[in-house]
C-alpha cells in the first residue's frame, strides 16, 4: 500500500508561484508513475502533469505547458510541482496519484494510489 501526501497548497495572488509536494510512503517510489490532477468546484477532475519512473520523463496537459514543471526526487520519494504564473482559473485542489503499472497517463483510472489533496486557491 502505498501512501501519497500532498503538501504546499495556499493562497497565492494572480501571477505568484507555488511549489506542490507529494511525498511517499515506500522506498520504491521511483518505481512508480506519479500524475497530478485537480478539481474545482463543480467541475471535473482535470489531468494537469505527469512523470514517467526513475529518470522521470514528463507530460504535461496543454492548459498548463511552459506554466508548470514537474519533477522527481528518487532519494527524497517525492514529486513536486512547480507551479508559475498563476491564474485564477488554477485554483482547484490538486492531487497527487502514482502507478505501478502502465496506462494513460491523463486518466485517473490509470492510477491506484491518490493522495488527499491540497488546495490551491489564486486571489485576481
Amino acid at each position: 500500500q502505498v501512501q501519497l501526501v500532498e503538501s504546499g497548497g495556499g493562497l497565492v495572488q494572480a501571477g505568484g508561484s507555488l511549489r506542490l509536494s507529494c511525498a511517499a510512503s515506500v522506498r520504491t517510489f521511483s518505481s512508480y508513475i506519479v500524475g497530478w490532477f485537480r478539481q474545482a468546484p463543480g467541475k471535473e477532475r482535470q489531468f494537469v502533469a505527469a512523470i514517467s519512473r526513475y529518470s522521470g520523463s514528463p507530460y504535461y496537459a496543454d492548459s498548463v505547458k511552459g506554466q508548470f514543471t514537474i519533477s522527481r526526487d528518487n532519494a527524497k520519494n517525492t514529486v513536486y510541482l512547480q507551479m508559475n504564473s498563476l491564474r485564477s482559473e488554477d485554483t482547484a485542489v490538486y492531487y497527487c496519484a502514482a502507478s505501478s503499472r502502465l496506462g494513460m497517463l491523463n486518466r485517473g483510472t490509470s492510477y491506484d494510489y491518490w493522495g488527499q489533496g491540497t488546495q490551491v486557491t489564486v486571489s485576481s
